[in-house]
């Protein structure tokens, strides 16, 4: 386990890009926040690659799980023209869309030939799965002789992250994580640090991924998957007690960070303030599931507080990564009870309850959480949750207003603080923490203060 070291907020977010099955507007995603239902569509069955005409049994989708948060590719255009687009898969339009926002959101030009300090870290969960799906049946059906080479450029992992450089202009560090449902909040620590040790001075960082009816059909060889209703789509419901498995989606996050000496002096306020993060891993989980060492992550979670200077009372909002999988909402609960004692928890929210698993919307909305949720934005009650798990001991935050943190007993000073948190199947833990955007004025005295020193 690693955490960054010191409380200083010295690294922030200046821009954040999100498309997804809300689209690329914010204002549809805060919609969707607010209560609005899950963006979901139905996939289409998938077919045999050794005979396309036909259907194959073993990958046809029931129709009680055939939805999935897909975005539409109308929603690219303005960001990723069509004539640009057409030689990158589609989680590379994505991770493109999403940085090409990021910036216009920070109000930052990269300049003709790039930038060799401004880098990418991006991670993802199963790549460009279609490509690689496509270049495997040329080779398996066709002769390896047929594989495409531009295929093959595009179905690696850390494609997405080459395209928005090429496209970007970054031309500072470049890395790719796979870790699954934890790999985007690895990807924005280690961004972060790059940053903190002084080897570039802004970083991209965020998630990218798709989603194929051969990924939805293996998910449901493995039974996670949230089951429909009759002829409707399924409600994923985290941490109820009868919760039957998550949502799929596909998109892209990515937010721009830098010092915010640097962004001050560009006159622009941060999105939200980094305080610090880290890993860990329970070596007890089986490759698709969770483990049993939630103490173990617990106390990695105290670590992680205590190098930033805090303690679990200082912090005011849990986003927590608990999708309405049996096993993961487990895993997320009990790692936040062992860490919080028998201390009453803050306020805990999953969006993945209705933006779905993959493709970036914790993290967006983790942002615009610490950025607006005491400041305007409507939290909906969670999507599904009728009965608390006796087990767990967490109701996720119903949807009313969230209680004013200045006014919690105990509670160091300073503006809100919020904790992501990923328990991923496999294994692997991370955490972020994030602090809300000071007042204005104060906002101001802190931005003249860093561009000083």
């Amino acid at each position: 386990m690693t955490g960054t070291a010191g409380r200083t907020g010295r690294i922030v977010v200046s821009g954040l890009g999100a498309v997804g099955p809300w689209g690329a507007e914010r204002t549809a995603l805060e919609a969707v926040l607010a209560g609005g239902p899950p963006p979901l569509a139905e996939l289409t069955a998938a077919g045999s690659p050794w005979n396309p005409g036909d259907a194959d049994p073993s990958l046809t989708l029931d129709p009680a799980v055939r939805w999935s948060g897909l975005l539409d590719p109308a929603a690219l255009t303005s960001w990723v023209p069509p004539r640009e687009g057409r030689r990158m898969s589609r989680p590379s339009r994505f991770a493109v869309a999403a940085a090409r926002i990021a910036l216009a959101d920070a109000r930052f030009s990269v300049p003709d030939g790039g930038l060799d300090d401004l880098g990418i870290i991006l991670s993802t969960a199963f790549g460009p799965a279609a490509v690689t799906e496509e270049l495997l049946t040329q080779i398996l059906c066709d002769g390896p002789e047929t594989a495409s080479p531009f295929l093959f450029a595009e179905s690696v992992a850390n494609a997405p992250a080459a395209q928005v450089a090429r496209l970007t202009g970054a031309r500072g560090a470049n890395l790719t994580v796979t870790q699954r449902e934890a790999g985007t909040l690895i990807a924005v620590r280690r961004a972060a640090a790059e940053i903190e040790a002084g080897r570039s001075r802004r970083m991209f960082a965020g998630v990218a991924d798709e989603m194929v009816p051969l990924l939805q059909a293996l998910f449901d060889r493995f039974g996670t998957l949230a089951r429909g209703r009759g002829d409707g789509p399924p409600v994923a419901r985290p941490f109820d007690r009868d919760r039957d498995g998550f949502l799929t989606s596909e998109g892209a996050a990515v937010v721009l960070l830098e010092e915010g000496r640097d962004l001050a002096a560009r006159g622009r306020r941060p999105r939200a303030r980094l305080l610090g993060g880290g890993e860990a891993f329970d070596p007890t989980a089986p490759r698709c599931g969770w483990g049993h060492r939630h103490d173990r992550l617990g106390s990695a979670l105290l670590r992680v507080l205590d190098r930033c200077g805090l303690a679990p009372a200082d912090i005011d909002l849990v986003v927590a990564g608990a999708t309405g999988a049996r096993d993961g909402d487990r895993a997320e609960a009990l790692t936040l009870r062992s860490a919080w004692g028998a201390a009453p928890l803050p306020p805990v929210v999953a969006p993945r309850g209705v933006l779905g698993l993959l493709g970036g919307g914790l993290l967006a909305a983790s942002v615009l959480l610490a950025e607006r949720a005491w400041n305007g934005l409507d939290l909906g009650p969670p999507p599904g949750f009728t009965t608390a798990d006796p087990e767990l001991g967490l109701v996720p935050h119903g949807g009313e207003p969230l209680p004013d943190p200045t006014t919690r007993p105990g509670r160091a000073p300073g503006p809100p603080r919020i904790l992501v948190q990923t328990v991923a199947s496999g294994g692997p833990a991370a955490w972020l923490i994030l602090e809300a955007p000071s007042a204005p004025e104060e906002e101001t005295r802190r931005s003249i203060q860093e561009v000083a020193s």
